[in-house]
């Protein structure tokens, strides 16, 4: 019987205390880890590791946490990447422009253990379940299309 593959997820903050201090919090957890320290190493990350999720900074040199999320949602290969934005910015305009720019989800500094484990447990969840009824589709349409009449 084939393992099945551990979630991955990406930790992408530009400051070398704020990536350990998550990584401290994820570690007992059954997750594989990669980290990213600037916008462009997010997205290049993106390519190499494809996580599952991605906690993701706001304020990070190269390209923002906003920018990085915009690019990644656009972009049929990775808009279904679940991302957790963290941030110390809690401004409601803040907010606002990270569910505009399509993040899942947004946390704010300074993290909380408990509520980051059960909100990563939680988006990875909802991203497998959204992963079997994208399947679950296909599979629906391909047999559809097998039945239907040739025209």
């Amino acid at each position: 019987m084939e393992a099945k593959r551990k979630d991955r997820v990406l930790i992408a903050d530009d400051e070398p205390i704020n990536r350990e201090l998550l990584e401290a919090f994820l570690i007992g957890e059954d997750y594989e880890l990669e980290f990213a320290v600037d916008g462009v190493d997010t997205l290049e990350k993106t390519k190499t590791f494809r996580p599952d999720l991605i906690l993701l900074d706001v304020m990070m040199p190269k390209l923002s946490g906003f920018e990085v999320c915009e690019k990644l949602k656009s972009n049929p290969e990775t808009a279904d990447i679940m991302i957790l934005m963290a941030t110390a910015l809690s401004e409601l305009g803040d907010i606002e422009r990270a569910v505009k720019v399509g993040c899942d989800d947004y946390l704010s500094k300074p993290i909380h253990k408990l509520e980051l484990l059960k909100r990563v447990e939680n988006m990875l969840k909802l991203r497998a379940v959204t992963n079997e009824l994208e399947r679950l589709r296909r599979y629906i349409d391909a047999m559809e299309d097998g039945l239907s009449p040739k025209r």
